[in-house]
């Protein structure tokens, strides 16, 4: 499989370098995905409805067996469609994703991931919208840009531009207030999904995520660079806090040093995954270092195997 290709800087990019990156997605999705309706919520719908007598040509795995049960006559299981449903991304453009050591920027596959659910989105008729949030100075709060949910190609279309060309701030941003922000105004139920790299405190941003949980599907995308998880032997390396501007020299050469710093990494991860189990979201990680649009398409894959097994109780 060909490696992606690293996207230039938010200057430079261009409609012609977002019509690749969307090319990419769509050829990748259809062939890896064809035959099906590949939305992250998969089948003709999500919602149970009402249920009606069995007729010739029904999907035998939407038969509603207690009620076939009491009636003695076959009956199906109704669902509302998907294509009636709003998907909402809240996307964390602050500068700590500014940084990337394999073959993306943090930002650059954060972006792609608009492109594969903006995709994946519109092709089943559904609305997409987006909040995104970027970093915010001592005493300034974080811009916030709000993107109306609106359906069609040519809109998702409009709103990964938008998405692409918001400039990183230096600064951190407050990513409990970027969640909480899907939740108002109050929507009916659809499909949220957060796109960030939670490094944030979780206790800053577990509550609103629950609380998203509440009413929507979510879906957690975290974007992950390998030098966050280890350190390489390279001796003296500086490093720069995107954030705060602040300089460090890091002696990697030690190894004890190397070691505590994958322990603390590993248990960083470990509770940004503990508190997305506790609010009920589903978790996506996505590395810069390896295929994310194949982690994307058999994390939705697996997705739609586990609901359609769920159809057939």
């Amino acid at each position: 499989m060909t490696p992606p290709t690293r996207l230039p800087a938010t200057g430079e990019r261009s409609g012609a370098v977002l019509a690749r990156l969307q090319l990419m997605v769509t050829r990748k999705l259809d062939g890896l995905l064809q035959g099906d309706y590949a939305g992250l919520l998969p089948g003709p719908g999500s919602e149970a409805g009402e249920s009606r007598e069995y007729r010739p040509g029904d999907d035998v795995r939407r038969m509603d067996w207690p009620v076939t049960a009491r009636t003695t006559m076959p009956h199906v299981r109704r669902t509302v469609a998907d294509r009636e449903l709003e998907t909402w991304l809240a996307v964390d453009l602050s500068a700590s994703l500014d940084f990337g050591t394999g073959r993306w920027l943090k930002r650059d596959v954060a972006v792609a991931a608009v492109a594969a659910l903006a995709h994946l989105t519109v092709r089943g008729g559904n609305r997409i919208g987006a909040v995104v949030g970027t970093g915010a100075t001592t005493g300034a709060p974080g811009t916030l840009l709000r993107l109306p949910a609106r359906g069609g190609r040519k809109e998702a279309q409009g709103l990964l531009r938008a998405v692409a060309g918001t400039e990183i701030r230096p600064g951190r941003s407050d990513l409990g207030a970027l969640v909480d922000a899907l939740n108002r105004p109050p929507r009916r139920r659809g499909v949220a999904v957060v796109i960030s790299d939670f490094l944030s405190p979780p206790a800053q941003w577990g509550r609103p995520l629950r609380k998203l949980r509440v009413r929507h599907d979510v879906l957690a995308v975290e974007v992950v660079d390998p030098r966050e998880l280890e350190l390489p032997d390279v001796g003296v390396l500086p490093v720069v806090d995107p954030e705060t501007g602040e300089l460090h020299e890091v002696q990697t050469a030690d190894p004890g040093l190397r070691r505590r710093y994958a322990e603390a990494a590993a248990a960083q991860r470990g509770a940004i995954a503990a508190e997305m189990r506790a609010a009920g979201a589903a978790h996506l990680r996505l590395r810069t270092d390896r295929d994310w649009l194949l982690d994307m398409v058999r994390f939705v894959a697996a997705q739609r195997h586990a609901r359609t097994r769920g159809t057939t109780r």
